[in-house]
């Protein structure tokens, strides 16, 4: 009997071919003695395949690990940088979710769909914040090849509009490739209980202790699904995309690592910087002729000096940077740890291991820090000048499970040394990021006098072609039935081994009207239009980056043909990116999709519901006057009625003996209240009402008896409340740390309970101010 497809001649009463044959390599016959069976064989990676990590870490500055000149100890990046190979040309984009797309595609992120980050959809291709479907991610690619593939931590590759529950998932990790997931999908959350988590497609709702730490929990949750897939297969290689929450604001680390750098920057950020840049000379990250970066540039490097802050300034400040050293150091402990599993396991050899960063360190603390994070940073956009932007916390809680903080900018520009500029700027200082690559059996350097060290051009698209090539496998062809769309990507295999350079690279970078292009040595540089500035063609900067990294001297006039070469170059690019249309008025930020209006429809809750996603219940209260029915069929039980947002600021309304409670948040400054509440009520509502100057009276009413009144309160804007509406319980972080070390979660009774969120209109504030407030905030997620 010969093998192959075989379909039976049968014919039925309408004359149908027998179904369901096709694509079948045995021999099938009326009977089984007659045919011959046939299996698929399954997809096997390339023999010996090495497991690939990709570890990168979130606002991360050039200079932050020890291997780039850091004082921080980093002893496993450093581990990673001795046997392998560091890259001190390496750039990003300005903000971390084009980046990320760009990683895991190889495309430009334009082309990837994430020309800024996902909380806007003004309705253009370059801005539809979801990767293309036939656009493989290397999730999609590892796993087409035989792969497992694994992701904990930050994903932000989501429109926010379909971040919740209800939500269709074709942009989530699992749908993009990844066979589990556990993490945050938002751009940021809290290092301690963080505001939502996510495993797989699901919500987590388990309690996460006082000091429970996320980036100890992501390590945990990495290792055991190693573990767990090895206990099924002892051959198979894995992908790991390791996406950290640290180092983003707000910045917390665990009491016992913030003091290990007590008293570690009392010199101050001049002298760290210095310190650093010395550092990067001798390690030979920088030319000795590099000029560090001066800080004289308005609105980029004008830090004060340290020596002209106050004593209380330069206690508080040097504080800020404490609690920054301890979480890079909780990452590298991270790192210290997977590497050890895998060395326990007999995979540390045989595994490629890449350490980056998405974009440069922040400037968001501004000039002073903050211990209240979400407050300081909407402060920039002109809200009342009595808005407090640094709620006076006691300086030993920084750090910890109640603050909020971020430090100020000036240790940014030590983050970033030698550069200039900060995240979300195109300046070397905002794309500049750390890369370390490392295969123990893969990847030998070319004699003693290779330290490993490569300074070519490379960029953020070209990670994915690396890993792909190193790997030895290929990317898919078809993808969702469909061809696959090309990537931008060039692999750096070439310059590891010295064969090619990528010498002759042309790149463009765009954000916000901000725009950049390098072909060898040059740096085309355009920053953002001025709001109301005339239209016409940018003003160009020129530099030279061989003579000039540190982008001190433009140039431009010395080369007028360069900058009409560079700028028709990049006119190109963009058309070639699906850049265009750039943004020239405030549309961007004024589109709303009809999907996202239909999230502030009234919406009824009960307890034993998780925690509702942030984005959704921000649409029931964000600028606007609303109210809160809270019933129950006979009378009220004890405990938790409903609570929405957390230490970085929010409401929440309980029961407790007998007594109906609320606490108000106001980015870390609390306002309390309490009444008797009569045993026989079954209503209770709270009427929150916009007032000029972006505030809210609120109004708190029994069997419509008012019981209550906060008169005149801040708005939680931007991204406060950050842990959506809870009913029954206090989820994430709590509102009311006072009440929280009392009760805890604080469940509420068995009583039947429903709460309903009814929006009012929204308030007519200044538009500017909104619209100012809107893209705040989007950068604020990145």
């Amino acid at each position: 009997m010969s093998r192959g497809t075989h379909q039976p001649e049968f014919r039925g009463v309408d004359g149908a071919k027998p179904r369901g044959y096709e694509g079948f390599g045995g021999v099938v016959a009326p009977r089984v003695s007659q045919s011959q069976p046939w299996w698929p064989q399954p997809v096997r990676a390339p023999n010996g395949a090495p497991n690939v990590i990709v570890v990168l870490v979130d606002d991360l500055g050039y200079s932050d690990v020890a291997p780039f000149g850091s004082e921080i100890p980093t002893p496993a990046v450093s581990e990673l940088a001795d046997t392998g190979y560091r890259f001190t040309n390496f750039r990003v984009t300005p903000l971390c979710a084009p980046s990320r797309a760009a990683l895991l595609t190889g495309a430009n992120p334009h082309r990837a769909g994430f020309g800024f980050v996902p909380h806007i959809d003004p309705g253009f291709p370059a801005w539809r914040m979801s990767i293309p479907e036939q656009l493989p991610t290397l999730a999609e690619t590892f796993r087409e090849n035989g792969y497992a593939t694994f992701m904990v931590g930050k994903w932000h590759l989501t429109p926010e509009a379909k971040l919740h529950d209800g939500a269709e998932k074709s942009t989530w990790p699992l749908q993009r490739g990844f066979d589990r997931y556990f993490g945050s999908m938002e751009g940021m959350t809290t290092l301690f209980h963080p505001h939502r988590v996510v495993r797989d497609n699901s919500p987590v709702t388990e309690e996460f202790a006082d000091d429970d730490y996320l980036t100890d929990r992501l390590t945990d949750e990495a290792i055991n699904m190693i573990d767990t897939m090895r206990a099924g297969d002892g051959t198979k290689p894995f992908f790991l995309y390791f996406a950290h929450h640290a180092v983003h604001g707000p910045v917390q680390a665990k009491p016992a690592d913030i003091r290990q750098f007590r008293g570690a920057y009392e010199a101050g950020w001049d002298q760290m910087r210095r310190d650093r840049f010395e550092r990067q000379r001798n390690l030979g990250i920088v030319e000795p002729e590099t000029e560090l970066a001066d800080r004289d540039v308005a609105g980029f490097d004008d830090t004060k000096a340290w020596e002209d802050l106050s004593d209380e300034q330069r206690e508080r400040f040097a504080r800020h940077m404490e609690v920054y050293a301890a979480a890079v150091a909780s990452v590298d402990d991270s790192l210290a740890r997977l590497i050890a599993h895998l060395k326990e396991i007999g995979e540390y050899d045989n595994t490629i291991i890449v350490f980056t960063s998405d974009n440069g360190g922040t400037d968001e603390g501004g000039e002073e820090g903050t211990r209240s994070y979400f407050s300081q940073f909407i402060h920039q956009v002109g809200l009342p000048e009595d808005w407090v932007t640094d709620v006076p916390r006691p300086i030993d809680e920084l750090g910890g499970p109640r603050v909020y903080g971020h430090y100020p900018r000036g240790w940014a520009h030590v983050s970033n040394t030698p550069f200039r500029s900060y995240k979300g700027n195109v300046y070397e200082g905002g794309v500049r990021s750390p890369l370390i690559l490392s295969w123990p059996n893969g990847l030998t350097r070319h004699g003693a006098d290779d330290n490993g060290v490569r300074s070519d051009f490379a960029f953020i698209t070209d990670l994915a072609p690396t890993l792909i090539e190193l790997a030895g496998i290929e990317r898919p062809t078809q993808l969702n039935g469909a061809a696959t769309l090309e990537a931008d990507g060039h692999s750096l295999v070439g310059q590891l081994d010295g064969r090619r350079s990528n010498t002759d690279r042309r790149q463009y970078l765009s954000l916000l009207g901000q725009r950049a292009y390098y072909h060898q040595q040059w740096k085309l540089v355009a920053l953002r239009p001025a709001p109301g500035a005339p239209p016409g063609p940018p003003a160009w900067q020129l530099f030279n980056l061989i003579d000039d990294p540190t982008e001190q001297c433009d140039v431009s006039e010395f080369h007028p043909e360069v900058v009409a070469e560079l700028a028709e170059e990049w006119r190109q690019a963009a058309w070639h990116n699906t850049v265009f249309p750039l943004p020239d008025g405030p549309e961007l930020f004024d589109t709303v999709p009809s999907t996202v209006l239909e999230l502030e429809q009234p919406l009824t809750l009960r307890p034993g519901t998780p925690t509702l996603e942030r984005y959704r219940s921000s649409r029931l209260i964000f600028l606007r006057s609303f109210e809160i029915h809270i019933s129950a069929p006979q009378r009220f039980g004890e405990g938790m009625l409903v609570s929405h947002g957390d230490q970085g600021g929010g409401y929440a309304l309980w029961i407790e003996n007998g007594q109906l409670g609320m606490s108000y948040n106001a980015y870390g400054n609390m306002h309390r209240q309490s009444v008797t509440l009569s045993e026989t009520a079954t209503s209770i509502e709270a009427r929150f009402t916009a007032l000029p100057h972006f505030a809210w009276r609120i109004e708190i009413t029994v069997e419509d008896k008012k019981v209550m009144q906060f008169y005149k309160v801040p708005m939680l804007l931007g991204m406060a409340p950050y842990t959506g509406i809870s009913v029954g319980f206090d989820g994430g972080s709590p509102v009311d740390w006072e009440l929280h070390e009392r009760r805890g979660q604080f469940v509420y009774g068995d009583a039947p309970l429903t709460v309903r969120y009814v929006p009012g209109q929204k308030a007519e504030y200044n538009t500017e101010v909104v619209r100012a407030i809107d893209e705040v905030s989007a950068r604020l997620l990145d």
